[in-house]
């Protein structure tokens, strides 16, 4: 037995460690890129969520409401984009793995998270296709985007109300994904928010 095997020898401290942190603290975070995608999606999907419900309400014809709903295109389509940057970067960066639960629960948060990525990703695409079926097209921050539709009504208002079917659903995952993150945090106290933390 060598001395650094006897019961009495002292544990081996990481010295490439920061101070008051264990060894293996940057294992159990996500990867930095995925923790800024996260915190940037989360917030421009909460503002077109709240800029969604807000035009919603405006009369037609008011020409602030033909602004807001060009800039809600436009951010709606960025916010896509980095939805896919951010499924790319989960594919090959680092993720911590679950912290000790049952097995629902581990399933009901993988259940959540795949929902809340298709809805990140149909929902766009939903609005986009809608406007596709408009007269008036897309523009995305200026630019004139390819039309894949035509002057259509009827598809028009099915792509539409899917796109305000899917954002009722994505308010109500948010719900659910936030309440669970509190729970492990402050009920469970596994510390699992801190995970995603800057």
């Amino acid at each position: 037995m060598t001395r650094a095997d006897s019961p009495d020898a002292k544990p081996r401290i990481d010295a490439t460690a920061p101070a008051g942190k264990p060894a293996n603290a940057g294992a159990q975070r996500y990867a930095g890129l995925l923790i800024a995608l996260h915190w940037l999606i989360a917030l421009g999907i909460i503002g077109l969520l709240a800029l969604g419900l807000y035009m919603v309400g405006l009369p037609k014809g008011l020409p602030v409401k033909a602004t807001l709903i060009n800039l809600h295109k436009s951010l709606g389509l960025t916010v896509f984009l980095l939805v896919l940057l951010r499924i790319v970067a989960r594919m090959v960066l680092h993720r911590p793995p679950l912290p000790p639960m049952p097995a629902w629960q581990r399933a009901a948060a993988r259940t959540t998270q795949g929902l809340l990525y298709v809805g990140m990703v149909a929902m766009p695409l939903a609005g986009y296709l809608g406007s596709s079926f408009n007269r008036y097209g897309t523009r995305f921050w200026g630019v004139l985007l390819p039309k894949w539709g035509w002057d259509d009504p009827h598809l028009r208002e099915l792509f539409f109300g899917l796109h305000e079917a899917i954002g009722y659903a994505l308010i109500a995952l948010i719900v659910l994904h936030v309440a669970g993150a509190f729970k492990h945090q402050w009920l469970d106290r596994d510390n699992l928010l801190a995970r995603m933390l800057p």
